[in-house]
C-alpha cells in the first residue's frame, strides 16, 4: 500500500466515519506492542511507543508526549500529519480536540479491543454530548494492511518457585480471598503483566516484555486462561491443570463475556478490560469497577524476589561496569558507533547465565542525539561515538533473579564547564531522592520536588516522570507506583516497603546534549524511636562517571551520598564473582588492586589480565576530592 493514510480515509468514506482514533495499543493496555497491532505505525510512519493518530478526511494528528517531541517532529515531515505535543500551552487534548472539530451527525470511529472501557465511555459520552456517533467495531487499519503479521504465539514457560518467591497455586489462593472480600464471583484480568505474575507464566509475545497474549477469568471453583494453544507444550499445560488452570482459545473469552449469567458480580478493571470485552457482558450482570488485586500484589516484592533482584543489579552492575571502561577507552576508534555500542553492552550482560534479554530497546544516544529523551539508534540513525562530548546509555535487561533499568551518562572527552554543571545538578537531584525518608502513606508526587529541585533553582526542568514501577521479568515500566508532580489520572497509590521504583532525573537541550541519571530504589521501612517512616535502597551498582562531576558544587551530605552510592561492589560480592570467572579462563586478580591512579583513590579498581594479555579496568568506586 503506497499510502495507507489515504487507504484509511478510503475505507472511512465508505463506513461514513468522519473521524478514526488509532491509539497505540493491543487488546490487552500493553506499553508496548507486538507487530500485529502496530497500526498507527503503520499508517503514520512514527515508531515510538508512545502515540495516537487521530484522522479526519483533511486533516490528521499525532498526539505523543514529551519523550518523542523531536523525534516525531522530524519523522513526520512530509506525512500531512501534525505533531500534536501534549501537555504544551495551546495544545488542545484529543477529546478537546474532537469536542471542537466533531459535528452533529458525524461518526467517531475506533478498534474497541485496542481502546479501554473508560476511555471508550468517555467517547461515548462526548459524541453523545455532541449531537454524533461512535463506531467501535471497525478495525479499519486491519482491512487496508496487506500481509499483516500474524498475531505471536511465541512459546510459553514456567518461572520457577525459587524465582517467584510464591507458587502459583498460593498466589491464586490469595486472589480467591480479594475476589470473596469483593463480594464478587469472577475475576476478569486482561492485562498481560497480571496474568504472567498470578500464573508465573512467561513468554515471548511483546518484545523486551516476557509475557503471553491471554485473558483469563478467575472463579472461586477455577481459572480459564484464554491463550493460543500453540504457544504451550504439554509440560507447561500440565503444570497449569495441575493448578486448576484449564487452556481455552483465545478469541474465547467474548463468548465466555457473553455468557456470563444474570445476577452474577463480576470484578474488573475498566480502565484495564477493553471497550469491546465490556460490551460483550449482558446488561444483567452486577460489576465491581475496581483495580486489579494482582496490581498492588505484584508491585510488592516479596522477600525471595527482593533477594533475587540484589543479585540481578550485582550482575547488570558488574556488565554496566565493565562497559563504562569499554566505551570511555574506545571512544573515538574506528568503527564505534551507538549500535557497536549497544552490541557490545549486550555481549557483556549475556554473559551471566541467568540473563534471558534487554528489558527494552537500547538507548545509546552521542550527541546531540543525547537531547532526544527516548531516542534509540537504527541502522539510519546510527552515528559514530566520538572522543568527546557526552554519551547518554539508557538500558535494562532481565534476569531470571530480576528486572534492571539503568542510565548513564559518560564524559567522552572535555567537557564545557556548564556541562558539568548540568551533569552535577542531576547527580544531586538523584542523590537528594535516594535519600529521601517519608511517612507511610506518601505518594510519589510529594517526593519528586526532591529530585527536581537543584535543576529548578537553576531554571531548568525535565519534561518526564522521575521515577516508575519495575515489574519482576514482567514490564520494566509497571504501576500502580510513580515519582512525578503531575500525577497521572487523578489517582496516586502510595509507596509501600518492597515496590522497586526508577530514580532518574535529566535535563535536555535540544540539538546540543542531555544529560540522564537513573537508579533503581527499593522502597523499605526507617524505623525511629518516634514511628515507622520509609526510605529507599539503592539496587543499581554500577558508578556515576565522576570525570563530569563538579566537586565545588556539591554539599559535604552529598558527596558522602555519592560514595555511598558509588558501591564497593567487593564488599558485596563482586570481588569473588569476577575471581572464579577469571579463574575459569585461566587468568587471576592483580594482588596490587586497590591501587592510587594519578593521584585520586579508586577503590576496589580490579586489574586483570585475559587471555589474550589485554589489560582491562573495572571502575568501580572512586574516592572524589
Amino acid at each position: 500500500m503506497a499510502n495507507p493514510l489515504q487507504a484509511l480515509r478510503d475505507r472511512m468514506a465508505e463506513y461514513h466515519i468522519d473521524a478514526y482514533l488509532i491509539p497505540t495499543a493491543d487488546f490487552h493496555g500493553s506499553e508496548y506492542v507486538g507487530d500485529h497491532f502496530a497500526c498507527r505505525r503503520y499508517v503514520s510512519g512514527f515508531p515510538g511507543s508512545a502515540g495516537t493518530l487521530l484522522v479526519f478526511p483533511h486533516w490528521a494528528g499525532l498526539w505523543t508526549d514529551g519523550r518523542y517531541f523531536l523525534q516525531a517532529e522530524a519523522q513526520l515531515q512530509g506525512s500531512g500529519i501534525r505533531l500534536m505535543k501534549m501537555g504544551q500551552p495551546g495544545v488542545p487534548t484529543i477529546e478537546g480536540f474532537l469536542r471542537s472539530s466533531l459535528q452533529p451527525g458525524q461518526t467517531l470511529g475506533f478498534d474497541g479491543r485496542c481502546v479501554d472501557a473508560r476511555t471508550g465511555r468517555r467517547y461515548h459520552q462526548l459524541t453523545k454530548q455532541l449531537g454524533a456517533k461512535m463506531n467501535h467495531e471497525r478495525d479499519l487499519v486491519g482491512e487496508i494492511w496487506p500481509d499483516r503479521p500474524p498475531l505471536s504465539a511465541q512459546p510459553a514457560w514456567l518461572l520457577e518457585e525459587a524465582y517467584a518467591g510464591l507458587s502459583r497455586g498460593e498466589k491464586l489462593r490469595q486472589v480467591r480471598g480479594d475476589l470473596a472480600a469483593q463480594g464478587a464471583e469472577v475475576l476478569l484480568l486482561t492485562t498481560l503483566e497480571d496474568i504472567g505474575w498470578l500464573l508465573n507464566l512467561r513468554g515471548g509475545d511483546i518484545a523486551c516484555t516476557p509475557v503471553v497474549l491471554a485473558y483469563l477469568a478467575l472463579t472461586q471453583e477455577g481459572c480459564l486462561l484464554f491463550a493460543q494453544g500453540a504457544a504451550f507444550s504439554p509440560e507447561v499445560l500440565a503444570a497449569l491443570e495441575a493448578d486448576g488452570v484449564s487452556l481455552r482459545p483465545y478469541e474465547g473469552i467474548y463468548d465466555y463475556a457473553r455468557r456470563l449469567a444474570q445476577g452474577q458480580t463480576v470484578m474488573l478493571d475498566t480502565r484495564r478490560v477493553s471497550t469491546t470485552l465490556l460490551t460483550s457482558i449482558p446488561t444483567g450482570v452486577t460489576l465491581r469497577d475496581r483495580p486489579n488485586p494482582t496490581e498492588l500484589r505484584r508491585a510488592i516484592k516479596n522477600p525471595v524476589e527482593q533477594a533475587n533482584l540484589r543479585q540481578a543489579h550485582l550482575a547488570d552492575g558488574i556488565a554496566l561496569t565493565r562497559f563504562m571502561y569499554w566505551v570511555k577507552t574506545q571512544a573515538g576508534a574506528p568503527g564505534l558507533t551507538e549500535l557497536s555500542a549497544a552490541a557490545q553492552l549486550e555481549a557483556f550482560r549475556r554473559a551471566d547465565p541467568h540473563y534471558r534479554q534487554p528489558s527494552f530497546d537500547p538507548i545509546l544516544a552521542a550527541g546531540d542525539h543525547s537531547a532526544v529523551i527516548h531516542y534509540s539508534p537504527t541502522p539510519a540513525s546510527d552515528r559514530p561515538i566520538p572522543a568527546q562530548g557526552f554519551l547518554l546509555a539508557d538500558t535494562g535487561g532481565h534476569y531470571d533473579t530480576g528486572t534492571t533499568d539503568c542510565t548513564r551518562t559518560y564524559a567522552l572527552g572535555e567537557l564545557t564547564h556548564q556541562q558539568k554543571v548540568c551533569y552535577t545538578a542531576v547527580l544531586q537531584g538523584n542523590l537528594a531522592l535516594a535519600d529521601a525518608v517519608f511517612p507511610a502513606g506518601c505518594p510519589g508526587s510529594v517526593l519528586d520536588y526532591a529530585a527536581r529541585q537543584p535543576l529548578w533553582a537553576r531554571g531548568l526542568d525535565f519534561n518526564h516522570g522521575t521515577g516508575h514501577g519495575v515489574g519482576y521479568l514482567l514490564s520494566v515500566h509497571e504501576g500502580p507506583q510513580s515519582i512525578r508532580w503531575r500525577a497521572a489520572g487523578g489517582r496516586e497509590t502510595p509507596l509501600a516497603p518492597g515496590m522497586v521504583t526508577s530514580n532518574e532525573p535529566g535535563v535536555y537541550f535540544d540539538g546540543d546534549y542531555g544529560i540522564r541519571l537513573e537508579n533503581l530504589l527499593l522502597c523499605v521501612e526507617k524505623v525511629f524511636p518516634t514511628g515507622d517512616f520509609l526510605g529507599f535502597e539503592t539496587l543499581t551498582l554500577t558508578p556515576f562517571d565522576v570525570d563530569a562531576i563538579l566537586s565545588e558544587q556539591l554539599s559535604p551530605r552529598e558527596k558522602a551520598l555519592l560514595q555511598d552510592v558509588q558501591m564497593d561492589l567487593n564488599q558485596i560480592g563482586a570481588w569473588n564473582v569476577l575471581e572464579r570467572e577469571l579463574a575459569e579462563k585461566g587468568s587471576a586478580l592483580n594482588p596490587d588492586a586497590p591501587v592510587w591512579v594519578e593521584g585520586e583513590r579508586y577503590f576496589a579498581s580490579l586489574y586483570f589480565q585475559d587471555s589474550s594479555g589485554d589489560w582491562w579496568k573495572a571502575l568501580v568506586r572512586r574516592e572524589l576530592h
